[in-house]
């Protein structure tokens, strides 16, 4: 087995990143926002995951939040801003290919994926919780899916990946109410793998990636790539219009009103316009 090096450990501005035996650790650091998931941490994500995607000496790969939480998901002020720098239609829908592009990048690393979640998982930062392979939640910690409530679709491909998970019901019911799901409904869904003591997950996450790295690499990379072949065969053709979709979303009156009832901390009154 070779050796993971500063390729993957070293500059990233968003990111902490360690590794030790076989097993890469990356911590969310920018707890000043809530580890909020910015256009410059979101293209970290991606490029770290393209780098580790069939990186031999990787064994098992640990996701965390710095502090005490995981993420409160996209920065809708940096979203913001960011979708009013585009020129055209066509400038705004590569830039929303950024979340579909980061949960793929993670969902295809050739090593397990195993996430530790503390607090709060929100959002974007569920979706990309939900294309890793193995979720540890804290007591107390909790997920939860705004988009709809907000007045946009759920995007970045998630849908396909949470209906395999929890089944079509739950499924609609977590995307459509926007509900908190705390640790216990998690672990009953199927969401959540293993109920950690609060602050304990990072350990549990390591003793899964311990166990994961103690195990012959080849079959378990072909094992994974298998069972996501037969649970998410269908997950690109149901989900191809999703960026569309929020590109019809990101232009309705209802959007704006729910983004600005969010911030005024107000009932949204949406009129499907």
């Amino acid at each position: 087995m070779g050796s993971i090096g500063a390729d993957i450990t070293d500059n990233w501005t968003r990111l902490q990143v360690s590794a030790s035996d076989g097993v890469v650790e990356v911590a969310l650091a920018r707890p000043e926002a809530r580890n909020a998931l910015d256009p410059t941490m979101m293209l970290e994500l991606t490029e770290l995951a393209r780098r580790l995607r069939r990186h031999p000496a990787s064994r098992a790969v640990i996701l965390r939040g710095e502090a005490t939480f995981f993420s409160a998901g996209v920065d809708l002020g940096a979203a913001r801003g960011r979708n009013g720098s585009a020129n055209t239609l066509l400038d705004l829908r590569c830039q929303v290919a950024a979340g579909p592009d980061l949960c793929r990048a993670w969902e295809e690393i050739e090593a397990p994926t195993v996430v530790a979640i503390e607090g709060f998982c929100i959002g974007g930062a569920a979706a990309l919780a939900v294309a890793c392979d193995f979720r540890i939640m804290g007591h107390g910690a909790h997920m939860r899916l705004p988009e709809i409530p907000l007045g946009m679709n759920m995007s970045w491909q998630t849908l396909p990946r949470l209906a395999a998970l929890v089944g079509p019901s739950r499924a609609k019911r977590m995307a459509l109410f926007g509900d908190k799901l705390d640790t216990e409904t998690c672990l009953a869904w199927g969401l959540c793998d293993e109920a950690a003591p609060s602050g304990g997950t990072l350990e549990a996450a390591r003793r899964w990636a311990a166990r994961l790295a103690a195990l012959p690499p080849l079959p378990v990379r072909m094992t994974k790539e298998a069972v996501n072949a037969a649970a998410l065969a269908n997950a690109q053709a149901v989900s191809v219009m999703d960026r569309d979709q929020y590109l019809v979303a990101a232009r309705s009156k209802d959007l704006s009103e729910g983004v600005a009832a969010f911030f005024e901390k107000r009932p949204p009154k949406f009129t499907g316009d």
